[in-house]
């Protein structure tokens, strides 16, 4: 039952393997004769498949040793072999076939089958034997038979046995293909055939002579190369001839059309070796034309010898459609490089690396990775050559532009940024050019490689070291290219060199050129680090910076200057330090005084001043100017607070009765500005510059630090102090904190001199009681009593008003007094009314200033807020807001004026006319 259902299953098969093969005709579909050809076919293949099984070895692993021995003795390498064992224990894993090893015996059958002994088919034979074939079939033969010697030879019975033949024609038949066209025309009627008389048509061994010289972009008379990228072909070849010279004209056509990009001169160092590569491969497909020459010339030869007998032609072994598979790999190789040529027109440097780089990075095909490979060892040495003199020597040898470091050229003037005036020698002078960077290195490997030349070029050019240069690019150079460089072991020896150059680099900076003793410096004497220093600077310039800047002399600030640095600290320090110091003035405006145009000075020569740029100096001269106001506010409130802490003791203990409460006024503003002064001074010097110093500090110390990281934290260094430290002036707002600062500091002054005014009336009232006192104990000995003569006290009076006008000439502010004012109770009313003023005027402005505070994102300027608003004395508002309401207030005031006035005015007119005044109103 089993052996039954096997040979139905097995007649079932062969059945629709025949149907799939054999083109149906509807004519002769249900013919008798076709069915039972048909069926003799099944019958014989049915028979052959069982005679076959009588030759299959009992042994199960008979099948895989045979085929493994069959690889290993085709094959050199016994990589196949391995893979098919691999292949077959997976196959054995597999439960869905059964016979298994039957299946690799048939395979393996299949391929020990040689051809027949009349060599491969020939297409121009092929495309005969179908015409002929096609004729039969229209006069009543079925497709699938061919009449072997007479058209009149009935079809065999089921007995015969049926063998297959190959499809070759003879050489008259052949023939008909050359004189004549076969064309049918699909109707209603039974077809007949139609001979047309056309044109000689080339024959295939015309096509094979003719072929190596087309595949070389030489037209021939088969092949005729109307342009660059055209080529004509006959028109009479038949279809399948047509697609195989399409196929074959491919290559001809890239040929030609690569060797115009070769012979062409222009283009870089990396276009030109891509020409070199591409001419490189272009010989090697000439030396595969040549070898297909030979074989073409071998079978021509032999078709000679065997005159008429077309057999040995297909023996050789050459025909067209083996000359397009000689010729695939070629052709793919040819694509690409046409395709590489035609995406670089617009590309260079690294941007051509990246394309071929591209094939072999992101392409499946083994065949297309390796051939990118191959080209790209020939592209690169360009690259790899500049890249050696960029990392070894810090010379950029690029004449084209090509590599991804470009350098700046100095003809061309850029407009003028103040922050790259004095770094224009490190950061002007070459620039990273993203889009050059091939893609066999990525972002941070190429900004190693940029910083390494730039360093070595600056270390030869602007350290005066290149004596250090030469030893270490004789002791480190080496040849780089694609092939023998790994990405590992280039980028370990990138890495080497990054280290090497940088720590140099830094030891030079450091060392040689006191880069970290200059910014050490800086802070001290700028940002008023040396406390001891700055204040015996000011007491001692003060009495000279109080006059107008224009009596100001170079010589007296520099006199002063030794004398703060001989008598402080500052007398310990480097000399080099000391010697860069220098007292100038600053021409600002002509009314100034020496306070407004004194500053400090800190000489920075190169190549120190990469880092230390004109910028960084100025906003170290304008941190100098704003603390030095604050240092100048404090030294006067203390001045004045001792004063009057003196005199509390002494003078103005015994005219309390009369000045009591403006003295505890003055003193209580006097305590809350010192405060103030006290506690802005003590936030800009610790919790803003030293942080900074701080995280400065750890950027430098580090063992990696770069030239452009020291410059970066620099940077940040300062735009911290100047942002946190109030000092920042803002477009958008009026009254930033550098305005609101100077307000207040201004007030403090004013009133300092207020105070200063008082304490010289009250130490004048001290006297006139004094002086009335002895007068009166004279008199009271003398036994006589006498008034004061009123020419004392106009006399008094005039000094009081000469103080008053001074006072206002001093400060800017109005007269106290009148310069006729002549009694001292309008000159104490006026010191009152001024100080009052100036109370609430600095009352005002700290209330603004501490609302800012209260709303700033950064957490350090809030806390400052909260340490001069400790006691919660001053009520924050906000200032703009207070003046819109005023402005409101104002206004509406100012209407209900406007509305009011007409009544008022018409009845008083009215009644004045009629003489009856204030009684009509």
């Amino acid at each position: 039952m089993g052996d039954q259902h096997r040979v139905s299953r097995i007649d079932a098969a062969l059945s629709q393997l025949f149907d799939s093969l054999l083109p149906a005709d509807p004519a002769t579909i249900n013919d008798p004769t076709v069915l039972r050809w048909l069926d003799k076919l099944v019958h014989n293949a049915r028979d052959s498949v069982h005679a076959g099984q009588e030759d299959v070895p009992a042994e199960v692993n008979s099948a895989q040793d045979l085929i493994r021995r069959k690889l290993l003795r085709e094959n050199a390498s016994p990589e196949k072999a391995a893979r098919f064992s691999n292949l077959y224990s997976r196959l054995l894993s597999m439960p869905v076939l059964n016979q298994k090893w039957r299946i690799l015996y048939l395979l393996h059958s299949l391929s020990e089958n040689q051809f027949p002994v009349n060599g491969p088919r020939s297409p121009l034979a092929e495309i005969e034997q179908q015409k002929l074939s096609k004729q039969k079939v229209q006069q009543g033969y079925p497709r699938y038979y061919e009449k072997a010697d007479s058209d009149h030879e009935e079809p065999p019975d089921r007995r015969t046995s049926v063998e297959p033949r190959a499809a070759v024609t003879s050489p008259k038949k052949a023939g008909l293909a050359s004189t004549h066209e076969v064309r049918h025309d699909v109707t209603n009627s039974p077809p007949k055939p139609q001979i047309a008389e056309t044109a000689a048509v080339p024959s295939e061994l015309d096509l094979l002579r003719d072929l190596p010289f087309s595949m070389q972009g030489l037209s021939s008379k088969s092949y005729q190369f109307v342009s660059p990228t055209i080529v004509k072909l006959p028109s009479s070849l038949p279809i399948p001839i047509i697609s195989l010279l399409h196929t074959l004209a491919e290559p001809c056509l890239l040929y030609k059309t690569l060797t115009v990009f070769v012979d062409a001169q222009d283009g870089g160092l990396v276009n030109q070796s891509l020409r070199a590569a591409i001419s490189g491969e272009l010989r090697s497909y000439l030396g595969l034309v040549a070898t297909l020459e030979g074989e073409i010339r071998r079978a021509l030869t032999a078709i000679e010898k065997g005159e008429d007998d077309k057999k040995s032609v297909r023996a050789a072994g050459v025909t067209l459609k083996r000359c397009v598979i000689w010729t695939r790999d070629a052709t793919m190789g040819l694509r690409l490089m046409a395709l590489i040529v035609e995406d670089s027109q617009r590309k260079r440097g690294g941007q051509i690396i990246s394309l071929i780089h591209g094939l072999l990075a992101s392409h499946g095909d083994p065949f297309v990775a390796g051939f990118a490979e191959r080209l790209l060892a020939h592209v690169a040495r360009p690259f790899y050559d500049i890249l050696r003199h960029w990392i070894y020597d810090g010379e950029l040898v690029d004449p084209f532009n090509e590599f991804f470091v470009v350098e700046a050229d100095p003809m061309l003037k850029a407009d003028v940024d103040p922050r790259r005036v004095a770094m224009s020698v490190w950061e002007d002078k070459y620039k990273l050019e993203a889009e050059l960077v091939p893609s066999i290195m990525s972002d941070d490997f190429a900004k190693k490689v940029f910083l390494i030349g730039k360093s070595l070029n600056f270390i030869r050019n602007n350290c005066g070291d290149s004596d250090w240069v030469i030893h270490y690019s004789q002791a480190n150079s080496k040849s780089l290219d694609y092939e023998s460089t790994s990405h590992v072991n280039l980028s370990a020896s990138i890495d080497a060199a990054y280290q090497t150059t940088m720590a140099r680099l830094t030891h030079l900076m450091s060392n040689k050129f006191f880069l970290f003793t200059h910014m050490q410096a800086l802070k001290r004497y700028l940002l008023l680090g040396q406390g001891d220093f700055i204040d015996l600077l000011v007491e001692s310039l003060a009495p000279n910076l109080d006059r107008p800047a224009h009596s100001q002399y170079r010589h007296n600030l520099t006199a002063q200057l030794e004398h703060a640095v001989r008598h402080s600290n500052a007398q310990y320090d480097d000399p080099e330090v000391v010697r860069r110091l220098d007292a100038r003035m600053i021409e600002l405006n002509r009314n100034d005084t020496g306070w407004d145009c004194f500053t400090l000075e800190y000489k920075i020569s190169p190549p120190c001043d990469v880092v230390i740029t004109q910028w960084a100096n100025t906003q170290y001269l304008k941190i100098f100017n704003v603390m030095l106001r604050v240092k100048r506010v404090e030294y006067s409130l203390n001045t004045t607070w001792r004063k009057c802490m003196t005199g509390a003791r002494g003078v103005l203990s015994d005219i309390d009765e009369k000045l009591q409460g403006d003295w505890k006024n003055a003193r209580c503003l006097v305590a809350e500005m010192v405060h103030f002064v006290n506690q802005l001074q003590y936030y800009i010097l610790f919790e803003v510059v030293e942080s900074a110093w701080a995280t400065l500090q750890k950027t430098i110390t580090r063992s990696d630090a770069t030239l452009d990281d020291l410059i970066e934290a620099h940077t940040k260094y300062i735009n911290t102090i100047v942002q946190k430290g109030l000092l920042a002036s803002t477009a958008e707002r009026e009254d930033g904190f550098l305005v609101q600062l100077h307000n207040m500091l201004k007030c403090m002054l004013n009133y300092r001199e207020v105070v200063e005014s008082l304490y010289s009336f009250s130490v004048a009232e001290y006297t006139k009681r004094q002086q009335s006192a002895t007068r009166t104990e004279k008199r009271t000995a003398a036994g006589t009593s006498r008034a004061s003569t009123p020419v004392v006290a106009g006399a008094r009076g005039d000094r009081w008003s000469a103080m008053s006008d001074e006072l206002a000439k001093d400060t800017g502010s109005p007269q106290l007094l009148p310069s006729h004012a002549g009694h001292d109770s309008t000159l104490l009313t006026g010191l009152r009314k001024r100080m009052s003023d100036l109370s609430n005027d600095y009352h005002t402005r700290i209330n603004a200033f501490l609302y800012d505070l209260a709303h700033q994102p950064d957490v350090d300027l809030r806390f400052l807020g909260v340490v001069m608003n400790f006691n919660e004395a001053y009520k924050p508002v906000n200032p703009r807001r207070q003046k819109r309401k005023e402005k409101g207030k104002s206004s509406d005031v100012q209407s209900q004026a406007g509305v009011s006035r007409p009544a008022s005015v018409v009845p008083t007119s009215d009644a004045g006319g009629r003489g009856e005044g204030s009684k009509a109103g």
